[in-house]
């Protein structure tokens, strides 16, 4: 008789939480890109879930692009370059070494990205970057608000690029980001943590306004610096070629 999986329980989503086990099987490497997965009365064992599960559960990751169902055939893992869609575990984001990588993605992505807006942005940019700034800074600083004001000032910077994929990426990784966010609130004393992160965001948006954008670009760099430091993750210093050698 086959042991079921103690990680599946009554009451949680149950498809959902299949295609995350599975998710993390391919990740890891354990299921390797190009092989068939097995059957669904074989995952069904495996899980101790009906058919039905296992067959939603393969729908979600066939929809986030990691997998492509053959007729007939069966079900097979693709490549991360053959995939037709970005996913990003969160559960994996619990994972310290993960998180420092995300990090790392947001500080090459959004450096630049505070750099070309700096040069190409519009007064409607500014304004909609201002205001969620002000929403930072004002009466819901200290609520849920404040978070996703947070995340809206770096996807309006996005969108003020004029680069429509810039945009798409980085709002991508926002939603990716919001759980540190709420971390940072739970082991940092709120008021010192408010005040040093939006004197970060004003930093930024002064930047943009004067059209600086080498100034842009550093001010977004150490605040994403900041941020991981806020949740326990120190980024390395990228090396320069001459120090490298």
């Amino acid at each position: 008789m086959k042991q079921r999986s103690p990680m599946i329980g009554v009451f949680e989503a149950l498809p959902r939480r299949v295609a995350a086990l599975l998710s993390r099987e391919i990740e890891s490497g354990e299921v390797s890109p190009g092989s068939r997965l097995p059957t669904e009365q074989q995952f069904a064992e495996k899980f101790g879930v009906s058919r039905n599960v296992v067959r939603e559960a393969i729908a979600q990751l066939r929809a986030d692009g990691m997998i492509e169902a053959r007729q007939g055939v069966g079900a097979f893992v693709l490549a991360p370059e053959q995939r037709t869609a970005i996913r990003i575990d969160r559960e994996a984001l619990k994972n310290d070494a993960n998180m420092e990588h995300l990090f790392e993605l947001r500080r090459i992505l959004e450096t630049e990205s505070a750099t070309l807006a700096a040069t190409r942005r519009s007064q409607e940019h500014l304004d909609a970057i201002k205001e969620a700034l002000d929403r930072m800074g004002g009466e819901e600083r200290w609520e849920e608000g404040s978070i996703e004001a947070d995340l809206a000032f770096h996807r309006e910077i996005a969108r003020a690029t004029g680069n429509s994929y810039i945009h798409t990426f980085i709002s991508f990784v926002c939603e990716q980001i919001r759980r540190s966010i709420h971390y940072a609130r739970q082991t940092n004393p709120l008021h010192d943590l408010v005040e040093i992160n939006v004197g970060e965001h004003v930093k930024i948006y002064e930047a943009l306004v004067a059209g600086d954008a080498d100034a842009a670009g550093e001010a977004m760099r150490e605040h994403i610096i900041g941020a991981a430091d806020r949740v326990g993750i120190r980024l390395p210093l990228p090396q320069s070629p001459t120090n490298s050698r």
